[in-house]
Order: structure tokens, then sequence, then C-alpha cells
């Protein structure tokens, strides 16, 4: 066997040498206890309460017949039901799917437009959700 290759198969020897077990002479250091984490400060909401876009929220009277004749909707319903009447009336561009023609009553919510590109959608929906005072 060459030196170089001994010098190799002596420190792989160090290297795949079992680990020594850990003699009963060390004593066993008590961990310190963890510090309780404080609690969340209580909210006038529940915790099963919906916020944010699943929040019911007053739509205008537009949006409201669009839907149904609700009073009130979260933004993720009503996109969700506006999505739903795009698919059954096959109201996207078959050559852009990113593209949708409004009939009449997709133009009632979308201030009147022909086509309305479906990033847009949000941005028109705020109109019929009006803030809170």
């Amino acid at each position: 066997m060459s030196l170089a290759a001994s010098r190799v198969f002596k420190a792989c020897r160090a290297l795949l040498a079992p680990a020594k077990p850990a003699t009963a002479s060390k004593t066993t250091v008590a961990k310190p206890k963890p510090k309780p984490k404080p609690k969340a400060k209580a909210t006038s909401t529940t915790p099963g309460t919906p916020r944010g876009i699943l929040k019911p929220n007053p739509v205008s009277p537009v949006l409201g017949d669009f839907l149904g004749g609700v009073p009130e909707s979260s933004r993720a319903e009503a996109v969700k039901k506006i999505w739903a009447h795009i698919k059954l009336h096959n109201l996207q561009n078959p050559t852009n799917k990113k593209e949708i023609i409004c009939d009449a009553k997709l133009k009632a919510i979308f201030d009147g437009r022909d086509k309305v590109g479906f990033l847009d959608i949000g941005k028109l929906l705020s109109a019929h959700f009006p803030k809170a005072g």
C-alpha cells in the first residue's frame, strides 16, 4: 500500500470509530423551565367570527340584485358568485382567458364595460362595498 493511501485510511478509521459511551460520573444539569408565553390580548370578536374578506358587509343595491337580492355579502362570496356566472354563461374570451366579456348583468356591476380583465374584478367590486364611516 502506498504512503498516501495509508494516510487516507488511517484518517477514515478515526472518523468511523464508534462514539464513546457517556460515563456515569458526569452529573446531569437540570434544564431551566421555559417561561410561560404571554397570552394574546382578548379582542372584541370571538375566534369563530369571520374577518377580512370573509366578513359580511353591506353591498350596493346593484350588486345585491346580482347576488340574489341580499343586502350584505362577503367579498369572497361575491367574487365566487361572479365567477360562477362567468363560467355558467361561458363569458371568458376563448383566445385570451384573462379577459371576461361582460353580459348585461356584469355590465351593471362593472360600470358598463364591455370587457374586463380578471384581475380588475376585485378593483371594480370595491365600489360596491361602501366603507363604514
